[in-house]
């Protein structure tokens, strides 16, 4: 079972998004790989890892977190990543 589900709309190309988001991962010294359908990530939180998916649906960036740390919640995931993407 999935730690978090969630979607981040968005507007304008899907590549764009993407490298957003890759380089925000990168920025905190984690891997990201895939193409403009779907992909992975990881990073390092806190000394524990956060290792999630995505996909890209129409104008929205589905991402499934896989595991992370017990005390890191879900919205402050979801906050961190669509203020890189979407601000």
């Amino acid at each position: 079972m999935a730690a978090c589900n969630f979607s981040i709309p968005f507007t304008g190309e899907a590549t764009s998004v993407l490298a957003k988001a890759k380089a925000a991962v990168q920025k905190q010294g984690g891997q990201f790989t895939g193409d403009t359908n779907s992909g992975q990530f990881s990073v390092s939180v806190f000394g524990n890892e956060i290792v999630g998916t995505y996909s890209v649906g129409g104008t929205n960036l589905d991402i499934v977190i896989e595991s992370k740390p017990f005390l890191l919640p879900c919205g402050a995931i979801e906050g961190f990543l669509k203020s890189q993407i979407t601000g």
